[in-house]
């Protein structure tokens, strides 16, 4: 992958970049504001970038406000936004933006450069990546489990582990169950939803992850 990191952290965006080179991937730049990000985007047309929420100068959404302008200029450049804490209201309006190639991910997870990378390869692809604590609060709030009542334990875990972006197998890995298995339980969970049939994985899971959202 071509990579552009945005992270004003200087540490942490070296570490970003040295672990993604020593996997490979070709890191066209590394900077530490929003506005040097849609600069190196705009130059380098990465497949990916990693955007930290927070950069200066006031440290709120100038991350956010860039993933969002470039999904609407590069949309053949995926974006990871990457935060200390979870903030559903950014990955809300992320996805507003539009879901295919978007990812959100804690900090904590480049702990597990294995979890971390697969992720980015995921969003790289047009895939989706949502950290599990996301998925776990855009689902929880009160109105929404009324919509999710019809699903059993099983179907809603399966559901969680979708709209993480992750495919059959490997939510048959996860729960150590059959393929077939969670095929059953993905057509149940759209048949009770009322999500329409579609043939691209892809689709499947930005319909459910829309669900979460409403």
């Amino acid at each position: 992958m071509r990579v552009v990191i945005a992270e004003d952290a200087a540490v942490l965006r070296e570490l970003l970049a040295q672990m993604l080179t020593e996997r490979g991937h070709e890191i066209c730049a590394a900077v530490g504001d929003a506005e040097a990000l849609c600069e190196a985007v705009a130059a380098h047309r990465p497949d990916v970038t990693v955007v930290d929420i927070r950069m200066p100068p006031t440290h709120t959404d100038e991350g956010l406000r860039a993933a969002i302008d470039i999904r609407a200029e590069h949309p053949g450049t995926g974006v990871l936004l990457f935060s200390q804490y979870v903030e559903t209201k950014y990955a809300t309006r992320l996805l507003a933006a539009g879901s295919a190639g978007v990812g959100y991910l804690l900090k904590d997870r480049v702990a597990n450069v294995a979890e971390f990378t697969d992720a980015l390869e995921r969003v790289a692809a047009g895939g989706t990546a949502l950290d599990p604590e996301v998925v776990t609060q855009l689902a929880g709030a009160g109105s929404r489990r009324a919509e999710l009542a019809p699903l059993t334990p099983r179907e809603r875990e399966v559901l969680s582990l979708m709209a993480e972006g992750r495919s059959n197998a490997a939510i048959a890995q996860a729960l150590h169950v059959s393929a077939g298995t969670v095929e059953k339980h993905v057509a149940a969970v759209f048949d009770k939803l009322g999500l329409p049939a579609s043939h691209d994985h892809n689709r499947r899971v930005l319909a459910v992850i829309r669900h979460l959202r409403s």
